[in-house]
């Protein structure tokens, strides 16, 4: 068994794998590379093939997205770690040994380095940034990321913290954890499968951390852009599966309260003229009540299953609330005592 694996997944990626991969080989010694690559038709595998001979190749039948993608190609990588990483992001040198410290405590299933912007290295990007978190309504946001507010980095993050999910841009997790918990939600093709699988792992008390000692670089929105309607679905449809499979309170309340807020942000986009996004909203409510059945069944599996639940990085507050009526814009200005603790 190897120690680390780092697996990029791939779909059309080439020039991705042009600009970042020389680096990642550079600043990764003693782990092994794979690309995961999910039936891409732009030669991605004949380029790596040829110019990397050292990158051990995975070649996915279909494209599944990225759960199914990496859920395939993991069950034959067999090592202690595995560190999940974009095609679109730039390691920096010695990334790799902090991520691995934090990995010391066995209760850790998973960190993430601090995530800046490629295209503007001071700000913090979108997908992951210094740490994930969620509201009490299960809205995600980031420290130095707070909806659609990026922070400069000024080292104002730069100490470890539980959080409650870290990206799936760079991961590093226990194959053993991954595995366990049955690895991504396959249904969600894309987009907040790992703050499912985070929140699913937290539930049997298992911790994950922010490590900004560890710092990488993302173009973000390569394969599918940030403004993009089915961004938009997966997105509202996705939340709603996590929220359904997870929640542990009672599920009718909560849901209602999440149905009526995604109805004001469909009202936002009719009045701002974004017609597409709105019809993206509908379509994942009416995805998600077709699959309720579905849904319900894996929610009473999972509560069967569940052991003592590790709530640290759970904001009590309402993140839509701080930023649009109380206008804050950065995660040291949120109210701090709202955040669950140990």
């Amino acid at each position: 068994m190897e120690d680390l694996a780092v697996v990029i997944l791939n779909w059309n990626g080439k020039a991705f794998l042009e600009k970042f991969l020389p680096g990642v080989i550079e600043h990764s010694k003693g782990s092994t590379i794979y690309l995961a690559d999910n039936h891409s038709t732009d030669n991605s595998v004949a380029f790596v093939s040829e110019h990397f001979p050292q990158v051990k190749l995975i070649q996915n039948p279909e494209n599944g997205g990225f759960a199914k993608g990496y859920n395939d190609a993991l069950k034959q990588v067999d090592a202690k770690f595995y560190l999940l990483l974009n095609s679109d992001i730039e390691v920096t040198s010695n990334w790799l040994i902090p991520l691995l410290d934090a990995m010391n405590d066995p209760q850790v299933a998973g960190c993430q380095p601090k995530i800046l912007s490629f295209s503007e290295k001071n700000q913090f990007e979108h997908a992951g940034a210094a740490g994930g978190f969620l509201d009490r309504n299960y809205y995600p946001f980031c420290r130095g990321r707070i909806m659609d507010k990026f922070e400069e980095d000024n080292g104002q993050y730069d100490y470890n913290i539980e959080i409650f999910w870290a990206t799936g841009a760079a991961l590093l997790i226990r194959a053993e954890c991954f595995h366990q918990a049955g690895g991504f939600d396959e249904t969600f093709f894309a987009h907040m499968e790992e703050i499912d699988l985070c929140w699913r792992l937290k539930r049997n008390g298992y911790k994950f951390l922010a490590v900004p000692q560890s710092l990488v670089y993302h173009v973000g929105g390569g394969t599918l852009p940030y403004l993009s309607p089915k961004k938009s679905f997966l997105n509202f449809r996705n939340s709603l599966f996590m929220l359904i499979k997870n929640h542990e309170g009672m599920l009718l309340p909560k849901l209602l309260n999440r149905l009526m807020l995604d109805g004001v942000a469909g009202i936002r986009f009719l009045f701002r003229g974004e017609f597409k996004h709105l019809l993206s909203i509908i379509k994942a409510h009416w995805t998600t009540f077709s699959q309720l059945n579905r849904l319900l069944k894996l929610r009473k599996s999972l509560k069967e299953k569940s052991k003592k639940s590790n709530l640290t990085g759970l904001y009590r507050g309402n993140i839509l609330w701080a930023r649009y009526i109380k206008k804050i814009t950065k995660f040291s200005n949120l109210n701090q005592r709202l955040f669950v603790s140990k």
